[in-house]
């Protein structure tokens, strides 16, 4: 079995120590594991390793009974959500959330920060400032929609999107949040191939332009196209942590995640 490796370029996000229990389940215990700048770091295990929970921990949607995070050196632990977000982390979830009787366009809008207070009066009492501020909102939606292909749909309804279609757009209300480490649950779960080769492709092209992504895979050969490291949890505890193809072909994970069958 892989050992464990001391964090990777500690600095960046840290996660030391946290535990967590619902109940009687132990859903977290003594996790420790960093994210690397500008890389993809992918989270796997088996089904009830505490995964999401460690997402969820993240961003802020449950706080841990132990142990720290920490992104760029600052605490998160026991920040709203909400804070974390303008911290610069943003998230994905499995059950996609979209807004499906909004055009594409305004699911992108409503991620965008206002650069205004929220005057509800501001549009009477500053009608050109409060023009200004939405024009530079539609063009900066469009940019995003443009740069994960999605620009020709951006007029449509979302509940005419593809199911492909749907996950890009929840990558690009990601981007529109400012976000600089993008969470992603499962981004190329229930894909056709055409459609996983473009999600792959935005991930691997947007990792080059500066963002870094903590995600959650379950396909071993989607993590060997995406991962530039790897990150074993198994019962809430990181197992192995390193080279993707090292952990992916490790006998003893294996047999702990696949029974043995990769």
């Amino acid at each position: 079995m892989s050992a464990p490796d001391p964090a990777a370029t500690p600095g960046y996000l840290d996660i030391t120590g946290v535990s967590k229990q619902f109940g009687g389940l132990q859903a977290l215990d003594d996790c420790s594991f960093a994210v690397t700048h500008r890389q993809i770091t992918c989270l796997v295990g088996p089904n009830g390793a505490g995964k999401t929970t460690v997402f969820n921990v993240v961003t802020g949607f449950i706080h841990p009974d132990s142990g720290t995070v920490r992104f760029q050196g600052r605490m998160l632990t026991g920040m709203p959500s909400r804070r974390i977000v303008d911290e610069g982390i943003c998230r994905s979830f499995q059950n996609l959330r979209l807004f499906s009787e909004l055009s594409v366009l305004d699911n992108v809008m409503v991620y965008l920060p206002s650069h205004t207070d929220e005057n509800p009066f501001r549009p009477v009492l500053r009608p050109l400032r409060s023009m200004a501020e939405r024009k530079r909102r539609l063009a900066a939606a469009f940019a995003i929609l443009e740069e994960v292909g999605l620009g020709a749909r951006a007029r449509d309804f979302v509940r005419n999107l593809s199911y492909g279609e749907q996950k890009l757009l929840c990558i690009a209300r990601l981007l529109a949040s400012g976000a600089e480490l993008l969470l992603l649950d499962e981004p190329a779960s229930g894909l056709s191939a055409e459609a996983l080769d473009s999600m792959i492709a935005l991930l691997l092209q947007l990792k080059e332009k500066g963002k870094t992504f903590l995600v959650v895979e379950h396909n071993t050969g989607i993590v060997r196209r995406l991962a530039d490291r790897v990150v074993f949890l198994h019962q809430g505890h990181v197992l192995a942590q390193g080279n993707p193809q090292a952990i992916i072909t490790d006998p003893a994970l294996a047999d702990i995640y696949f029974g043995g069958a990769i």
